[in-house]
């Protein structure tokens, strides 16, 4: 008894609640259908008046489709007994899911999160430019590491050139010879090196400040305020900027010019004719200029070596920047915005949990039945309808039946008006008498 009050009162609740679940479902397409407006409207191209409308018509369908759907669901979906039949249903609700999240839900999200992923697609690609431009930079001061071996050589040979030349501290003979014009010509050799590197220093600084200002006009793009589009589209130019600054860097570098000229070096070595005014002095000399073609040698050697090294380090790869919009921008990092992803697709699909609650009211209200009697499963209009039908069965039984159509008069003969008469009089003696006509003979007993 206890289970049968509770379907009663459950019956109740429900009737209650129709007006109220309507008016939930209608909201919840609404909200969906103005966020699927806002997000279907950031892909559309074309004049403002044809997106406007486009993105309406998808909007109302969408809002229209979930509407109808969640509305069938809750009408067929609870009232299902069987397993197979709810089996079926419950596949048709998956289906019907999956098909929300593809027409609605990540539009949905484009909407709540789509400005916020943008900028975090700007963030991401400002950190790559940076580290391009970083690495740009490195590879071209890269020849700068071999600039003070230069500087040790040019003055090594500038000291040996003047000593030779002051005290004779290579051949034992001071003055001008084939040694000191020897050493001359590798100190001034060494010191265009060093021109060229720095040189290439200036060239590479300048750059990189250029490059660091285009950053800082990129970071502040980035964290600005206002519509997120017009900053992509300024992003993107400062970012065509950036790249050809990165691409002048990796050209600046002196690594390969070094190492032409250090091959250049040994192989373009021209040593002076010994010039000593006896045999014992140019032997001297010969010896000194043999000593000098060795150490040009090893020189080059190095600074080949240590140029090849420096060429052999990773370019920067060339990057470009490849606008999104808010919808592509937020599949591609979705996993960064869960929270907008969850309340998009929960605006979409919540009423699958309202057609979870009826399921189980209604299974219980099922459960009550069963244990009800006939006339405890019968309600008030149930009860005047049985009244009524047997109102009509008693009328019947008894003979009171609806008034016959009514018939034109026959004027009536003679004989018929006596045997009316008779009749007549047959029925006031009794149901069991049977009147005879005055013209019939009596049977005999």
């Amino acid at each position: 008894m206890r289970d049968a009050t509770l379907s009663r009162r459950l019956e109740g609740h429900v009737r209650s609640l129709e007006t109220m679940t309507r008016f939930v479902l209608a909201t919840l397409a609404l909200a969906s259908g103005v966020y699927t407006y806002l997000g279907v409207r950031s892909l559309l191209d074309g004049s403002a008046t044809g997106v406007f409308f486009a993105a309406i018509m998808y909007a109302g369908a969408v809002s229209v489709g979930i509407y109808g759907f969640w509305t069938y669901l809750m009408r067929f979906l609870p009232e299902m007994r069987s397993f197979s039949s709810r089996i079926g249903l419950v596949a048709v609700m998956v289906l019907g899911c999956a098909m929300i999240v593809a027409m609605s839900s990540w539009l949905n999200a484009a909407a709540l999160a789509g400005s916020a992923a943008v900028e975090q697609h700007l963030a991401e690609t400002l950190e790559g430019y940076t580290s391009d431009l970083d690495q740009a930079h490195d590879n071209a001061l890269g020849s700068l590491s071999l600039l003070p071996d230069i500087q040790r050589a040019e003055a090594r040979f500038s000291r040996l050139a003047d000593e030779e030349r002051s005290s004779g501290a290579l051949t034992g003979t001071s003055g001008s010879g084939s040694v000191v014009q020897l050493l001359s010509q590798m100190s001034a050799q060494m010191a265009e090196l060093e021109q060229t590197i720095g040189g290439s220093r200036k060239t590479v600084s300048q750059l990189f400040e250029k490059g660091q200002a285009k950053l800082a006009e990129m970071r502040g793009l980035v964290s600005g305020s206002g519509p997120v589009q017009p900053r992509s589209d300024t992003f993107a130019k400062r970012a065509v900027e950036l790249s050809g600054i990165i691409s002048s860097l990796q050209q600046t570098s002196a690594a390969p010019s070094l190492a032409r000229a250090a091959q250049d070096l040994a192989a373009g070595f021209i040593a002076p004719v010994a010039d000593g005014s006896d045999a014992d002095l140019a032997g001297r000399q010969d010896a000194v200029m043999k000593t000098v073609r060795q150490s040009v040698a090893a020189q080059s050697t190095a600074l080949a070596q240590a140029a090849d090294e420096i060429m052999q380090q990773p370019k920067v790869a060339e990057r470009r920047y490849v606008p999104l919009s808010s919808a592509e921008a937020v599949l591609r990092y979705a996993t960064s915005f869960l929270p907008s992803w969850a309340g998009a697709i929960s605006i979409d699909l919540l009423p699958a949990v309202l057609v979870l609650i009826l399921s189980v009211v209604y299974a219980t209200i099922r459960e009550g039945e069963d244990e009800m009697s006939d006339a405890e499963r019968m309600s008030a209009a149930d009860l005047l309808r049985a009244l009524d039908i047997n109102e009509r069965f008693r009328q019947r039984s008894h003979g009171i039946g609806e008034p016959e159509p009514e018939t034109e008069p026959v004027e009536e003969t003679g004989t018929e008006r006596r045997e009316d008469d008779a009749a007549s009089s047959g029925r006031d003696h009794g149901p069991n008498v049977t009147a005879l006509a005055r013209s019939e003979p009596k049977r005999p007993d």
